[in-house]
């Protein structure tokens, strides 16, 4: 990695992004930083409702699920454990990775998997809205709700950064 010139953007960054005055090993740890900040807060949702989704079946009405219902109970533990499993990848990656001057792979690596994290949150907030109001309401109240959830999640975390940047 050169340290003269300008420095290459990272995959967290724009090409047309103004640049700050740093060399490539301060963006690099500057952007690591920015990642392990964003799943600092990622992890304690994904904690919390993974937690919810555990409980669930320690409740006597849990019996009472019907098959529709315990296979997107199922999905969700599946889609819960698989996204924790990628919120700590970044981590296990820097640890097996730390002082071998790779941290422009962590911070590649490390971007697509707070990507793939997102998506796992996404699926995990909306299936569980479904359940949840499927459980209580019925089955299209559930549908409806999940869908809704699903939307506001496009729109905030799709729609609303790509009209900010403009």
């Amino acid at each position: 990695m050169s340290l003269s010139g300008p420095p290459e953007p990272t995959a967290t960054e724009s090409a047309s992004a103004p640049r700050r005055n740093e060399t490539d090993v301060q963006r690099l740890d500057r952007n690591w930083l920015s990642l392990l900040q964003e799943l600092r807060v990622t992890q304690t949702g994904t904690q919390i409702v993974g937690g919810f989704l555990l409980a669930l079946a320690f409740q006597p009405r849990f019996t009472e699920l019907d098959l529709y219902q315990l296979t997107v109970y199922l999905i969700l533990v599946g889609t819960a454990t698989t996204t924790t499993v990628l919120a700590l990848g970044p981590v296990s990656l820097h640890r097996l990775l730390f002082g071998k001057h790779a941290m422009k792979q962590i911070v590649r690596v490390a971007d697509v998997l707070v990507r793939a994290t997102l998506v796992g949150v996404a699926v995990i907030l909306a299936g569980t809205t479904l359940l949840v109001f499927d459980v209580v309401l019925g089955r299209t109240a559930g549908q409806v709700a999940g869908a809704a959830v699903l939307l506001v999640i496009v729109a905030v975390w799709l729609v609303l950064p790509r009209r900010a940047k403009r």
